[in-house]
């Protein structure tokens, strides 16, 4: 298994900050687990941000974020217009280093889809991975509807193009009652990307409280990985 799990997603808003919390909760019933956040965008230094919504849902406590942002963009963006200097990829993935070496599993959930920069050379979660020596891989939160085979399949060959191994792809919200295209993509997905679904969380699962949330989580996820 994997010490460290990346989590991106197809898009913006698909629901990776809810997926990394699932998965936090599924590793700490069985072992220690840190999650890291490089870049926080779209939030006050006493604003709640996605690592707090971790904390909310599942007890989680060993979190750490690279850097905050104010403007709700691209963090490479956001911290021009803030002049503020970023940490590199490489020292994110120095941290998550540091981190591995005393935990089962660390979490690295990123900022908007694979290819957005978190540092001032632009530099991705697809570069911050390159730069990491612990075993990884990428876990791609997809959405379920129309337009998913083709961001999801994007993606994934994003991630094959630059030799980034793949854990699969996670619905981020399911919704109670699928539509057509939803039910068959999730038969399609696997066929176009060539990448396991391998999970699938309900829509509203963010809203829970901590308790349903942690109850519920291991469920979400269809294989060991």
């Amino acid at each position: 298994m994997s010490r460290v799990l990346l989590i991106t997603g197809t898009d913006t808003g698909v629901g990776k900050t809810v997926v990394t919390a699932a998965l936090a909760s599924r590793a700490a019933s069985s072992g220690t687990v840190a999650v890291v956040k490089p870049a926080q965008t779209g939030v006050t230094a006493d604003e709640a941000g996605d690592l707090d919504e971790v904390r909310r849902l599942t007890g989680v406590t060993d979190l750490h974020e690279g850097v905050r942002l104010l403007d709700p963009l691209a963090p490479t963006t956001a911290g021009r217009r803030q002049r503020l200097a970023l940490p590199s990829v490489e020292a994110h993935a120095k941290t998550i280093e540091d981190l591995a070496a005393a935990r089962d599993l660390v979490l690295v959930e990123g900022a908007g889809g694979l290819l957005v920069g978190l540092d001032e050379d632009g530099s991705d979660l697809a570069d911050l991975a390159a730069h990491l020596e612990t075993e990884f891989a990428f876990v791609v939160v997809a959405r379920a509807g129309l337009g998913t085979l083709n961001h999801a399949g994007l993606t994934v060959e994003a991630l094959r193009t630059r030799g980034l191994p793949i854990a699969g792809l996670v619905i981020g919200s399911w919704p109670a009652e699928p539509d057509l295209a939803e039910r068959c993509n999730l038969d399609d997905l696997p066929a176009t990307t060539g990448a396991p679904v391998i999970g699938c969380l309900p829509a509203g699962a963010g809203a829970l409280d901590q308790a349903a949330f942690t109850a519920a989580a291991p469920g979400w996820f269809f294989e060991e990985f």
